[in-house]
């Protein structure tokens, strides 16, 4: 009497998993932005993730979680950039306390295009083995860094009001998420101990 009950249950796996719904072949049907999907889905700001990272999705620069770690370190490092150059060219008018803050903020944010510099730097180097957790601590410190001098930038602007303020608060508030996306992928990154790098 066991052996039709295992016939049945053997023929009923055959066709589950020989099945083009069976997970074995959806996976392989997968369309390449999968990962990126699958890691921006529980990010801090998903949507802004998704929008940041699409046009890395199916590249054959990103297939890995450390591929998709870079690439969102890449996008905050490239505003990080472009908001950097705003705030060199930005009038501060004439109000003495709005120029500090702007200074101050620059210098942060510059401070920021060398932190995440050198988080690509600690990605570069990274690998399974005795070395992973010594560069995955060194990729978030400076990630967190960059997080760090964001928030101060925007906390100098406190007593200021105006439109310069508000530019700014707007440009560097995005930073800061994308910011805080890229230091999701690499903690994702850490969470698998750099397993499938």
């Amino acid at each position: 009497m066991s052996l039709p009950f295992s016939i049945l249950t053997f023929l009923l796996l055959l066709f589950l998993f020989s099945s083009p719904n069976s997970a074995a072949a959806r996976k392989s049907d997968a369309p390449p932005d999968d990962i990126v999907r699958s890691s921006c889905v529980h990010a801090s700001y998903p949507n802004l993730c998704l929008r940041t990272l699409s046009s890395y999705a199916g590249s054959s620069s990103c297939k890995t979680p450390r591929d998709l770690a870079r690439a969102a370190v890449k996008v905050s490092l490239s505003r990080t950039r472009r908001v950097s150059k705003y705030l060199a060219h930005v009038s501060a008018g004439d109000s003495e306390r709005q120029r500090e803050a702007l200074s101050d903020c620059a210098e942060q944010i510059s401070d920021s295009v060398d932190s995440l510099s050198s988080t690509l730097g600690e990605l570069k180097h990274l690998q399974e083995g005795e070395s992973f957790r010594w560069h995955m601590s060194n990729a978030q410190t400076w990630v967190s860094a960059a997080m760090t001098n964001e928030d101060t930038c925007l906390d100098g602007f406190q007593g200021v009001d105006g439109k310069v303020k508000s530019d700014v608060k707007r440009k560097v508030t995005n930073l800061a998420r994308v910011t805080s996306n890229a230091l999701y992928m690499i903690n994702r990154l850490d969470e698998s101990r750099g397993k499938h790098l």
